[in-house]
């Protein structure tokens, strides 16, 4: 099941505190990106992270789950109305996610 423009667009709009946000349409899903690394993202109309240290700590209760076959465990963000806190997410996430990867 692909994830609505709706959900992505709700979320967005929760993140809207946060500056250099972005998104890329992916198979029917959507990428995520604050300040060009990729954070998580939104499939089947759920709002997941990467799973780092510190988001694994400000989400103790969040479940892992597969954004889709093959791909690696997601923390699950259930609180999506808590915009001050998915700022503080964001930016204490942004230290532990990777650089991305140049291109060729």
């Amino acid at each position: 099941m692909a994830s609505s423009k709706e959900y992505l667009e709700f979320v967005l709009e929760q993140l809207s505190e946060l500056d250099d946000i972005s998104y890329k349409a992916m198979m029917g899903e959507y990428i995520i990106y604050y300040c060009g690394k990729i954070v998580g993202g939104i499939y089947d109309d759920r709002f997941l992270v990467k799973n780092v240290k510190v988001a694994r700590e400000m989400l103790p209760d969040a479940s892992l789950e597969f954004p889709y076959d093959g791909a690696k465990e997601m923390l699950l963000v259930d609180d999506v109305d808590n915009r001050e806190f998915l700022k503080e997410l964001f930016e204490t996430m942004y230290n532990e996610l990777p650089v991305p990867k140049k291109k060729k």
